[in-house]
């Protein structure tokens, strides 16, 4: 059974998020997820049941498109045991990959070779209880082991951005990996929240989601 994903939608197009914005990106979206953000723009992943694809199948459509990064993301992708398996095979078949995960799971069996994208979840998104804290220490044990990862908080207010700051401060997260602060709008305009990152000198990394400037309104394939 771990041979097989539920996928949402396989697709090329440019990283929109993460310090890697821009690149040319092969996108594995799986179905599913197991929070419910305020402002969930993938609500489809788990809407739908999603496409049932075996991991060689998988792969054999990622090799079509070679030399390119892939990311694994959903919903939520740590939510279904063959991600591993897969990922195991992308890394095998010597692809850069990267997995977007909403930090509520454990990231104990990741590769070190795959580089973890983790949203902190904010108060604004409705689902601040369900943060894994304990994949902060695990964070800390994989850059000492050099690996490439970076924190996200999405941020629909002042009052999250002021929340955020101070996780980033108390736990020293800019010491753990590249923080990342992306603003929701209409909550949080990108402009107030590069000012307040100017303001209180902090050591993180404003976030647009770059598609969503390319393609505006588009939500799936991008």
């Amino acid at each position: 059974m771990h041979e097989q994903l539920f996928i949402s939608e396989l697709f090329y197009s440019i990283q929109g998020e993460s310090t890697r914005a821009g690149l040319p990106c092969l996108f594995i979206r799986l179905a599913g997820c197991n929070l419910r953000c305020t402002y969930c723009d993938a609500a489809y992943t788990w809407q739908e049941p999603g496409t049932v694809m075996r991991i060689s199948d998988i792969c054999a459509t990622i090799a079509k498109t070679p030399d390119v990064l892939v990311e694994i993301t959903g919903g939520e992708p740590l939510a279904q045991a063959g991600v591993y398996p897969l990922m195991q095979a992308l890394l095998n078949s010597d692809r850069r990959v990267l997995l977007e995960t909403n930090g509520s799971l454990s990231l104990c069996g990741v590769p070190d070779a795959v580089t973890i994208i983790m949203d902190v979840k904010c108060p604004g998104s409705g689902m601040a209880s369900a943060n894994l804290l304990g994949n902060l220490a695990l964070l800390r044990e994989r850059r000492a082991r050099q690996c490439t990862d970076e924190i996200k908080f999405v941020l629909s207010s002042r009052d999250d951005f002021h929340w955020a700051h101070a996780m980033v401060l108390r736990e020293r997260l800019d010491h753990v990996a590249p923080v990342l602060f992306s603003p929701v709008r209409p909550g949080l305009d990108p402009a107030t929240l590069a000012q307040l990152l100017l303001d209180h000198r902090i050591n993180v990394r404003l976030q647009l989601q770059l598609h969503t400037l390319l393609w505006p309104g588009q939500s799936r394939g991008v």
